[in-house]
């Protein structure tokens, strides 16, 4: 069946789409306590039904939010990529409340198993991604760069979701000086 110019599947897409973004900002805004499934269906717009057709709860909205993520770590670790990876980062926290999110999304990993795996394998593949970045060095010392520069970068979203908007430079120069030690 078409609909709209698209397949079913496109539509189960884009409704999926449509309440991981409204579950998303709603988390941003008022946490995952304080966000009920009745806050979801209103701020998505879709009936009850069919936000059940896509999640079963909100642990599931909360693991495609995760699933959905990415981060655009920068293609090298130059002083200019690193600071503008960081403008992302504040940016995205501006305007999207991601770094809210992200700090919901960690407390609600320390007391949710499932949750909590899906993180690590996240953080796991963000320092695999910024070791690749380091190809010339041992890779022991790769990785621990690595372990520091997703440590500091997370850091810098966790003080953002807490103290508001902050500028990346100091930041971006303590990366720099990781990545180049």
């Amino acid at each position: 069946m078409v609909l709209l110019g698209g397949t079913e599947s496109d539509c189960l897409v884009l409704g999926g789409v449509q309440i991981v973004d409204a579950a998303r900002a709603r988390f941003a805004a008022h946490g995952f306590a304080r966000t009920s499934m009745p806050d979801i269906v209103e701020a998505s717009g879709l009936s009850v039904g069919a936000i059940y057709r896509y999640f079963k709860g909100k642990d599931e909205i909360v693991a495609a939010i995760c699933e959905q993520a990415g981060q655009a770590l920068p293609a090298e670790l130059t002083a200019e990529s690193v600071h503008d990876f960081l403008q992302h980062i504040r940016t995205m926290a501006r305007e999207k409340g991601h770094a809210r999110l992200v700090a919901q999304i960690y407390a609600e990993a320390a007391v949710a198993p499932g949750l909590a795996t899906l993180v690590h394998c996240q953080l796991q593949e963000m320092r695999e991604a910024v070791a690749a970045l380091l190809p010339d060095r041992d890779p022991v010392h790769a990785a621990r760069v690595a372990e520091a520069f997703v440590a500091l970068c997370h850091g810098y979203t966790q003080q953002l979701a807490v103290r508001g908007d902050l500028d990346p430079a100091p930041y971006a120069a303590a990366l720099v000086a990781i990545a180049e030690s």
